[in-house]
């Protein structure tokens, strides 16, 4: 297998560490203490893949942590790079680590790991394995970057078998889905979807390949609706893209070679620069993540338009803002997958937070991660500061599991634990005219007699001609008592505002989560 390198570099890329979009990291291979970026001290372990300046930004800076919501576990081997995961049937949870080549699996009632021996792996080797499903065969299906491989694990063999990607050119295939009886890629910069059949045959793995709608661009991840139909993204970074659907059933059968009566494209609006993941909801609905902002986006399939979302802004603690350059953070929600009741989950990547985002009450619980590694923010010296890289989880029942590439841990949110509060708002929506104001009040409403202390204004607005402005002087950090606190906002949209629905996010956080609810803006002509 031929090592490369494509997919820390596609990493870089789409992983937010451009110091344009506001968010510094600490440059690989500078360290503080002056040793030599070359220096390694030999281990034996996975550690050694860096130099031992590196191994505190990639292979963790401290222990597992936890919170009230939150439950990290250390993986035993240090540095192991965990990306992908997935549940089994017997309720098992499953991650790839990326800088061993192994599957590994933890059993959430004992709390143990086994990791199992890749004997194909190549010495030193290291892939981004973004993509891992279970089949219910009582296989598990991943992508391999590095080495244009998937890979089929045998959970009842504990055997490992590679199989060559189907590219031409520069690929890098990225997430994975078992549908079916068939598995579904997309390869990001071969600029393809690829549909697998698991069935083999003596060459290889069966195929079809569904060419790019935009030429030089990416192919992003994809959902499939109730129809069967597949949705996914074709973009090029910062410029413009399209959501196409793709008939799939008629496509197979027709029998023919693909043409474009097989789909069907859907311009996306122009503040949608970097749609990552996507999901279709109960509806048919399709939510797109985008990486490049802090915004989720519905497109509504039923009268073809988009409506954008915003999380919160990001706590400071995980940009830190040492330096003071860093104007605007953003939180860059990556993956985007629903529950079972039909609430969006995605992974807000330097907002160092797993979102539950209710579709049918427009309400938002952001869960902190506990770990932050400095090494990942403009954190100074301040080692409780930084990202933990949660690039992937994935949900089983009220539980979401999710990997941290750079802390070696995985962890769980519990979202069965009840929440200290909840938001009641005066009014759900209003309209403005552009260069108009409106007061409107919420209410944070306790949900338990005990004092809850600090407790912060949440308040987060989708465009910087919308405005939300506290009437009061409220502080920074208050007690929020037994009985329900009533905030008073001025909501404004500026001379220049375009006119369109917007949601703004309104609610409060503690240290461990932010509650909020969606308020619909008109803004008319």
């Amino acid at each position: 297998m031929k090592k490369k390198t494509k997919g820390i570099i596609m990493f870089a890329f789409l992983g937010g560490i451009m110091v344009t979009s506001g968010v510094v990291i600490a440059i690989p291979g500078l360290d503080p203490d002056g040793e030599s970026e070359n220096d390694i001290t030999m281990t034996g372990t996975p550690e050694d893949n860096f130099p031992d300046a590196q191994r505190g930004q990639f292979c963790g800076s401290g222990e597992a942590k936890s919170n009230a919501y939150v439950t990290e576990y250390q993986i035993p081997t240090p540095c192991t790079q965990p990306l992908g995961i997935t549940t089994s049937g017997d309720g098992s949870v499953w991650f790839a680590q990326a800088n061993t080549g192994k599957v590994a699996k933890f059993n959430p009632n004992d709390e143990s790991f086994v990791e199992f021996e890749n004997p194909q792996w190549p010495p030193n080797g290291r892939s981004m394995m973004w993509g891992l499903d279970y089949s219910p065969d009582g296989t598990l299906w991943y992508t391999d970057e590095a080495f244009d491989s998937i890979w089929k694990f045998s959970i009842q063999d504990e055997t490992y078998q590679r199989l060559q990607y189907p590219s031409e050119g520069d690929s890098l295939p990225q997430r994975l889905e078992v549908t079916g009886s068939q598995i579904i890629v997309n390869d990001f910069t071969g600029n393809k979807l690829t549909i697998l059949d698991p069935t083999q045959s003596d060459e290889g793995l069966v195929s079809i390949s569904i060419p790019s709608e935009v030429t030089s661009a990416v192919t992003a991840d994809f959902t499939v609706d109730s129809q069967n139909n597949v949705w996914y993204t074709n973009w090029v970074f910062q410029q413009n893209g399209v959501l196409v659907k793709f008939d799939h059933d008629e496509f197979l059968k027709s029998g023919q070679v693909r043409d474009n009566s097989f789909s069907e494209a859907f311009l996306l609006p122009p503040q949608l620069l970097t749609p990552n993941g996507a999901v279709a909801d109960a509806d048919d609905n399709i939510w797109l993540a985008d990486t490049s902002s802090s915004f989720i986006f519905k497109f509504d399939t039923k009268d073809e338009t988009f409506t954008q979302y915003t999380t919160s802004v990001p706590p400071q603690v995980t940009f830190g803002n040492y330096s003071g350059i860093i104007k605007s953070p953003i939180s860059r929600p990556y993956w985007i997958d629903l529950t079972s009741d039909d609430k969006l989950v995605f992974n807000e990547q330097t907002g160092n937070r797993l979102g539950l985002l209710d579709i049918k009450t427009e309400s938002l619980v952001e869960y902190n991660i506990p770990s932050k590694n400095p090494f990942w923010g403009d954190c100074g010296d301040d080692p409780n500061c930084g990202l933990a890289q949660v690039f992937d989880f994935t949900i089983s029942g009220d539980k979401i599991w999710f990997t941290e590439w750079v802390e070696n841990n995985i962890g769980v949110v519990d979202t069965s634990i009840p929440l200290p509060f909840e938001i009641e708002l005066s009014s759900s929506s209003l309209t403005l005219n552009p260069g108009e104001s409106q007061k409107i009040t919420y209410s944070i409403v306790p949900k338990s007699n005990d004092e809850i202390f600090p407790v912060f204004l949440n308040l987060a607005d989708p465009q910087d001609f919308i405005t939300l402005t506290p009437t009061q002087k409220y502080s920074d950090i208050f007690k929020l008592e037994s009985e329900p606190k009533s905030i008073e906002i001025t909501i404004t949209a500026s001379d220049s505002a375009v006119s369109g629905t917007y949601k703004v996010l309104v609610g409060a956080q503690t240290e461990d989560v932010a509650i909020s609810k969606y308020i619909t803006l008109e803004i008319t002509d």
